[in-house]
């Protein structure tokens, strides 16, 4: 738990591989869309700054954040991409149902780390109410869609290396 206000989306460039040469996928859920767009626009943000060019960040919307795990698997199933970023937004209500989609999306995207060539970033939040999910994506506490950008390129850099 972030215990003070600090923006944890901050990354020096200089210290990070450049993004030009590398495909993006970015699947966004559209449930809590106006959490889950503001992290798509971070993560593009840093892709963007990385030196990633437009043309290569290819953008798919699922209903929610379940089906992340489906839209992740079809892109890197397709081959076209370096890395996949998976963008969703889950807040706890009054029924276990939080539990079960948090452990189900994180478990899948897990398992598509494992079976596929391709890194999937996680960046789902899993807040306890709607201020949190606001405060990560371009509040308080940064943006964790910047996060998962920087991410993607690292580990698609990473990928091209070994």
């Amino acid at each position: 738990m972030a215990t003070e206000n600090k923006n944890l989306s901050v990354y020096d460039k200089t210290k990070l591989p450049n993004a030009g040469a590398y495909r993006f996928g970015i699947v966004v859920s559209q449930w809590n869309d106006d959490v889950t767009h503001g992290l798509q626009k971070g993560a593009i943000d840093a892709l963007l700054d990385l030196g990633a060019k437009e043309e290569n960040i290819s953008n798919f919307e699922v209903p929610g954040s379940f089906e992340l795990i489906y839209g992740a698997n079809q892109l890197c199933k397709s081959g076209k991409f370096d890395a996949v970023i998976v963008i969703g937004c889950v807040i706890r209500g009054e029924t276990a149902h939080f539990d079960y989609v948090c452990q189900g999306v994180t478990q899948g995207i897990k398992d598509l780390n494992v079976q596929q060539d391709i890194p999937v970033i996680f960046c789902v939040l899993t807040d306890e109410n709607k201020q949190q999910s606001l405060d990560r994506s371009g509040g308080a506490h940064g943006n964790k869609g910047t996060e998962a950008g920087v991410t993607a390129v690292v580990m698609a850099d990473f990928r091209q290396k070994i």
